[in-house]
């Protein structure tokens, strides 16, 4: 039965439960960006290293190489509302514990790359567990639309809301906006555990035995032998890492190269946010009108022109100008690339299959952040024109793996374990 109000054909709309969930994100995305300003700049008040910065940025990503399948499983097997929940409760504990030690003068490099990887270890529950719950939430049609609208709020509350207030904060003293993170995470906690039962509910049937052992070995097994999948799987480890290599020093490139105040840095990223917002917003309309294979390859083919652009700019205008589109480019990927892993993962996998992915495409790019970091020693530019050029590269080599994600629009049914031989096309 149509709803009053609703066109033919317009897309479904979603509920209250994404609502709710979309609040959650919302406040837990308030948190992060307090964070993923305030930590950067603490640091550079403890060193000037490239090399050190770009540690802490890589050990962000590190709980993903070892703990992504984990957390996968255990968004699989038990509620994960209360995995939220919990995952915030853990963020909140290690932003009070780093507030406290930046109000007491005892904080250190070391401090800090211990807090990075607590915090990225509820990271990997509570982004696994949230991506997991969108497809549960929303109607398979409005995906794309579900998908940009999360991440459409993630850049507004990091860019123009979190990143200016961390650091005027952080002009005022180191640990504000810390304290404010660690209050913040208060509320996704809270907003987690009244959201419905189809949210909660991990999709395994009742009868099915789920050991550790077994569910990692069926999403491996599923990667392996769904050949499209894999294939992409390759494509985001090797652009992510590039990725990672590139914005290893983009706080010293900024304050260093182009001499931005550190009270102003937030400023700074709230104009690279405008890009990622459009970006977000724009990305649905566009997969909409060309199709999810011809605007992810296109992209792709437009990031690196704007990296490369950043590595040359001769002045803070054109810098931002310029990585305003290379954030625009890169959300404009990630919203069909989300709704795609959606769209074709079977739901009763999809942790799983998400843990192992983003264990690999994220879990190598704490290496290519350290040699991005490396190369800053020498120069903070050249890691921004090596990276486009290695995506330059591998978009050439996976473009036509790129240009069929159109033609998933179904699940792809799990092979059938007797059968290697069978592969999913």
């Amino acid at each position: 039965m149509k709803r009053r109000g609703q066109r033919d054909g317009a897309t479904p709309p979603w509920g209250s439960a994404f609502s709710r969930l979309w609040t959650a994100a919302a406040f837990s995305n308030l948190a992060d960006g307090l964070g993923r300003t305030a930590v950067p700049l603490i640091a550079t008040t403890l060193t000037r290293d490239p090399l050190a910065i770009s540690a802490i940025v890589a050990v962000a990503f590190l709980p993903w190489l070892i703990f992504g399948l984990p957390a996968g499983m255990i968004v699989d097997r038990f509620d994960r509302r209360y995995i939220m929940a919990f995952a915030n409760t853990l963020r909140g504990g290690v932003a009070l514990v780093l507030a406290i030690l930046a109000s007491t003068g005892t904080l250190t490099i070391a401090s800090l790359l211990i807090a990075t990887l607590v915090f990225g270890l509820g990271e990997t529950l509570f982004d696994n567990a949230t991506n997991a719950i969108v497809p549960a939430v929303t109607p398979r049609k409005a995906l794309d639309r579900a998908n940009g609208f999360m991440q459409a709020a993630q850049i507004t509350i990091d860019s123009f809301l979190a990143a200016p207030i961390a650091g005027v904060l952080f002009a005022v003293s180191l640990a504000l906006p810390l304290w404010l993170g660690a209050v913040a995470f208060i509320v996704p906690v809270l907003l987690a555990v009244f959201l419905p039962l189809s949210a909660a509910r991990p999709l395994v049937a009742e009868h099915e035995e789920f050991s550790g052992g077994a569910g990692a070995t069926e999403a491996l097994h599923y990667i392996w032998h769904t050949k499209y999948l894999r294939a992409m799987t390759l494509y985001t480890t090797v652009v992510g890492s590039s990725l990672a290599f590139a914005q290893a020093a983009t706080f010293l490139y900024f304050l260093d190269e182009q001499q931005v105040p550190e009270a102003a840095i937030g400023f700074v990223m709230s104009g690279v946010g405008l890009g990622a917002l459009f970006g977000s917003i724009i990305s649905p309309r566009l997969v909409a009108r060309f199709g999810r294979g011809a605007v992810m390859f296109w992209t792709n083919v437009a990031c690196v022109g704007a990296m490369a652009a950043v590595g040359i700019a001769p002045n803070l205008v054109t810098a931002m100008i310029s990585y305003a589109a290379f954030a625009a480019c890169v959300n404009i990927w990630n919203v069909p690339w989300g709704a795609l892993r959606q769209t074709i993962i079977p739901n009763r996998l999809f942790g799983r299959v998400l843990g192992i992915i983003r264990s690999v495409t994220w879990g190598v790019m704490p290496v290519a952040t350290l040699l991005g970091g490396l190369v800053a020693r020498e120069d903070l530019r050249l890691p921004l024109i090596i990276g486009a050029g290695v995506q330059l590269v591998a978009t050439l080599a996976w473009s036509r793996v790129i240009l069929r994600a159109s033609d998933y629009n179904e699940p792809i049914p799990a092979p059938r374990r007797e059968s290697v031989s069978s592969m999913a096309a």
